[in-house]
């Protein structure tokens, strides 16, 4: 296991590992994949309660084939809520007629129990609802879990908007501690998210980041950063984000992969590579 894995804190006062093994598009290699990631020396998992993309029974599955080796205090455990027009009706964890307050208690326990955990380190929103309303209707749900001491802290994915973000940190009695994005050009490289994040304490965790970047890695920047760190250039895309205060997000099933993952911490990129990053990327968020 490398180090201590670049381990951030958010503004919850919760801290997760500077790399997140995704579950995403596993299926029925959940529980093997993630017993290896958990062997390999991940220590941070994420998933969620919507079988459409994840298998989370498969992840708890996974976890409990290190019982007796892995406590659970070492472990950084995600899931996420998903609400209906995420779901297949075929799968759904909870009752889709029930008001959303019900939805969210339903798949909270549906997670529990496929996990196995007492607890969540995250509950996050999978998607921002149509309406602010509708989305802090949600959170108020969240928030309880937080108050019963179920669920350590909050945050949101495929949000995509400053101003949402903003509104529901206005809004939210229990602000949220993390945002998880795609993280790609389309979206300019979420420059004003990743800043609002850092100004106020908010993990941003980047998913697809390898996938949806060939052509960035491809670039000379990128292959003669790896050139000098003896490296490849996706770890000096992962570390760039590191040490921006980003979490980045694996899904790899390859054992050499994860090991790469978490080498990223044995090397530092200079300011200089940093800035030269950014500046590709559109800004500076340093």
């Amino acid at each position: 296991m490398t180090g201590m894995q670049g381990w951030v804190t958010s503004n919850a006062g919760v801290g997760s590992p500077g790399i997140i093994y995704g579950t995403a598009w596993k299926k029925q290699d959940t529980e093997a994949l993630v017993a290896l990631a958990l062997r390999q020396g991940f220590r941070g998992i994420d998933t969620a309660c919507q079988m459409r993309h994840y298998h989370e029974a498969g992840v708890g599955a996974g976890i409990a084939q290190l019982n007796g080796v892995l406590k659970r205090e070492e472990l950084y455990l995600q899931t996420k809520f998903t609400s209906p027009g995420g779901q297949d009706l075929a799968t759904i964890p909870y009752d889709p007629a029930a008001p959303i307050p019900e939805q969210v208690r339903q798949s909270f326990a549906v997670s529990q129990q496929h996990l196995g955990t007492g607890y969540l380190d995250a509950l996050v929103l999978h998607s921002p609802y149509p309406t602010l309303q509708l989305t802090l209707e949600a959170w108020g749900a969240m928030e309880q879990l937080v108050d019963a001491g179920q669920v350590r802290q909050l945050g949101i994915s495929n949000c995509y908007s400053l101003p949402l973000l903003e509104a529901l940190h206005r809004a939210a009695r229990i602000k949220p501690a993390l945002v998880q994005n795609r993280f790609y050009a389309d979206t300019g490289y979420d420059v004003g998210i990743r800043a609002f994040c850092m100004q106020h304490g908010l993990i941003y965790q980047s998913f697809w980041t390898l996938s949806a970047n060939p052509e960035l890695l491809a670039e000379p920047l990128f292959s003669e950063l790896a050139a000098n760190h003896g490296c490849e250039p996706p770890q000096v895309l992962f570390r760039y984000l590191t040490q921006r205060g980003a979490v980045p997000l694996t899904g790899t099933r390859s054992v050499e992969h994860m090991r790469q993952d978490l080498a990223i911490f044995d090397f530092e990129l200079s300011s200089q590579a940093l800035n030269a990053i950014d500046a590709r990327l559109g800004a500076g968020v340093g």
